[in-house]
């Protein structure tokens, strides 16, 4: 009895801890507002998407039909050609960019990656996990990838095959690659052996509502495009979808005739809740309900950018970005809020969850260290 009181003891902790820290943070691009009470019941089965979701299997306690229309959903988002498209639910971005770039070297296996140093830290390890030799090219001041330092690397080696990872919302400014001038420089460069890996994570699930419209997708170029489905439109657990063409998928696919199914996908095993999640929120949203979102996204962000700018702080936004950028703030500031800083800058990710009254506390938290802090100290405000 004893044991059970104190188990119960450590959960009940637990959860307060985690509800505290869930109501109190701004810089991470984590949606929170979402309710998936009516899938609790699926909890109780070993739902196990091993395998292909677009073929059968031995093994029948799976969602792959609900994943299916889940690839099918961003697929159509991204503009991929209906006869010639494919995917999955992943464990998150991290396992979409290793996907896709392993398939690039599947098909260029003597090819040189690029990727811009503001690309997410997951696609220095996952080409070190693959063993692809890389060449970082610089960023433009807003986070972009700088298209003139790409053509001069590009043209020393355009004797290589030419794998690109471009990225659609870096992680701390938002910036987008413009796929169509990274496709337009390959051509000009004749460089015919190319794949182009575009890194949504954040930013590709609205990036069909962006106006301006950044290219990203199959039209504008990309031969594979991920995102993160924990982040925008939210999930209690983290997950990832890749889609690609099928036909570069078939150059990975491998029979398994024990599981009756062939085996396309990074893991094994593979979390059959997931696209549960993701398929119950887009079937409620559509994407009408998707574009809504962003627009309040945006809203919001607007808001918390003016904000901060008529109490003189220099904050700013990449255009069609939900990210308001500014200088770094305290340690305290950044602990109470959770926000992320790096070189110097610090952001704010205004989720669908996110509300002006939040934005108006943490303009009164600045405001309120505006007036104690001495101006020598840590503060960058200007």
């Amino acid at each position: 009895m004893n044991r059970d009181n104190s188990l119960n003891d450590r959960l009940v902790n637990l959860l307060d801890k985690v509800k505290n820290a869930r109501d109190a943070f701004l810089g991470y691009p984590v949606s929170k507002d979402f309710d998936y009470s009516p899938l609790y019941d699926f909890l109780k089965y070993p739902i196990n998407n091993l395998g292909d979701p677009f073929e059968d299997s031995t093994y029948k306690v799976h969602t792959h039909e609900i994943e299916r229309e889940v690839v099918d959903f961003f697929a159509k988002l991204f503009r991929a050609n209906p006869k010639d498209y494919w995917g999955y639910v992943t464990n998150g971005g991290s396992e979409s960019n290793l996907y896709g770039l392993y398939i690039a070297r599947e098909m260029y296996p003597k090819a040189m990656v690029y990727y811009s140093e503001s690309t997410h830290y997951s696609v220095k390890k996952n080409i070190h996990l693959l063993n692809i030799p890389s060449i970082v090219i610089r960023s433009q001041e807003n986070g972009e990838i700088d298209y003139e330092d790409l053509e001069d690397t590009l043209r020393f080696n355009r004797h290589k095959p030419a794998i690109i990872l471009a990225t659609h919302g870096t992680t701390m400014k938002e910036a987008k690659d413009d796929v169509s001038t990274i496709k337009g420089i390959l051509k000009k460069l004749a460089i015919q052996d190319h794949y182009i890996h575009c890194d949504g994570a954040l930013s590709g699930t609205f990036g069909a509502f962006a106006e301006p419209r950044s290219p990203f997708d199959f039209l504008d170029g990309a031969d594979s495009i991920s995102i993160s489905g924990h982040k925008f439109i939210g999930s209690p657990i983290p997950a990832g979808v890749i889609v690609t063409k099928r036909s570069l998928r078939d150059r990975v696919s491998k029979g398994i005739s024990y599981i009756g199914s062939l085996d396309t996908t990074i893991t094994g095993s593979r979390n059959g809740h997931s696209p549960l999640f993701l398929w119950h929120a887009i079937q409620k949203m559509g994407v009408k309900g998707l574009r809504a979102r962003y627009e309040h996204s945006l809203e919001v962000a607007s808001y918390c950018r003016q904000q901060l700018q008529n109490i003189g702080i220099n904050a700013w936004s990449n255009p069609g970005s939900i990210t308001v950028v500014f200088p770094k703030v305290t340690d305290d500031l950044k602990n109470k809020w959770q926000l992320a800083t790096e070189d110097g800058i610090t952001h704010i990710i205004c989720m669908p969850n996110v509300t002006k009254d939040q934005i108006d506390l943490f303009i009164e938290d600045i405001k309120n260290e505006m007036e104690t802090t001495p101006l020598e100290e840590e503060l960058l405000y200007y």
